[in-house]
């Protein structure tokens, strides 16, 4: 039996090229308390769900002192809550200007439709934002079945319940029947958690962090030092293929499918 459906991430695999929208919300919410954090800062815990990202970022050692020196304690849980209560509405207005598709996305996801693929979504993204980005993307011809956002269930990234959650919405069970999709380590954890199949996105995503035109115009040797850093991460965290973007997935799709044809399962690259 071959792989029945593609549950994938949004931003950084299906929109917002370099995933921005995220990135530059997070710089924007902690300047908002005196804190400057760096893009690196705010790239770090990427995908997870935003409020346990905020944290992280929070612990950063140079974040969390700079944190104590401009509101005169450590942060604590309500102070995660504040920041949270910033980013959200930045995030749900910066999504609006990184809704872009990224390059072949739609042509892929077209194709393995047309295979007979089912197409799911999961993302760190909560559910005010995705009221916003989500019907941008259909009015330009992408709509997923349906979407899990971090919040809706106990648990985010890089646990395994909303793939699981998102399985049982779909019926399709065993995991090696379901690939995850996704530009961040836990994104890639969560496939891997739930046992599914797990392809990383090493360009178009958040560990490049480059727009499709920042992307084209380095040089080839560039690019591919930046394939490899990224694929790197993404294969430490667990993935069983790793490609340039959405464009390659139906290729992949195919030897995926081979592979498990061959009696080989997820996690065992």
């Amino acid at each position: 039996m071959s792989i029945q459906a593609v549950i994938l991430d949004w931003a950084g695999t299906v929109v917002d090229h370099g995933s921005r929208a995220p990135m530059g919300a997070f710089v924007r919410a902690f300047g908002a308390f005196g804190v400057a954090i760096t893009i690196a800062d705010a790239r770090g815990p990427m995908g997870m769900a935003k409020r346990d990202h905020i944290r992280m970022v929070g612990q950063t050692p140079s974040v969390a002192k700079a944190w104590l020196a401009a509101q005169g304690r450590a942060m604590s849980e309500a102070d995660i809550d504040a920041v949270m209560a910033v980013f959200e509405p930045m995030n749900v207005a910066s999504v609006t200007a990184h809704a872009d598709f990224i390059p072949g996305a739609l042509d892929a996801l077209a194709e393995l439709r047309g295979r007979g693929l089912r197409i799911a979504a999961t993302t760190g993204y909560t559910r005010p934002i995705m009221d916003v980005l989500a019907p941008i993307a259909e009015a330009g011809g992408y709509a997923p079945e349906f979407t899990i956002c971090a919040g809706d269930l106990p648990q985010g990234r890089p646990s395994p319940l909303m793939m699981w959650h998102a399985m049982a919405r779909m019926g399709i069970w065993p995991s090696q029947h379901v690939v995850k999709v996704d530009d961040t380590p836990p994104g890639i954890g969560e496939g891997v958690a739930a046992g599914t199949w797990t392809v990383g996105l090493a360009l178009s995503g958040n560990i490049a962090g480059l727009s499709a035109e920042e992307l084209s115009a380095l040089d080839e040797g560039t690019r591919a030092t930046l394939r490899l850093r990224a694929a790197a991460e993404l294969y430490a965290a667990g993935a069983d293929a790793v490609i340039d973007s959405l464009a390659g997935l139906p290729a992949c799709i195919a030897t995926l499918d081979a592979r498990l044809a061959a009696g080989e399962r997820p996690g065992r690259r």
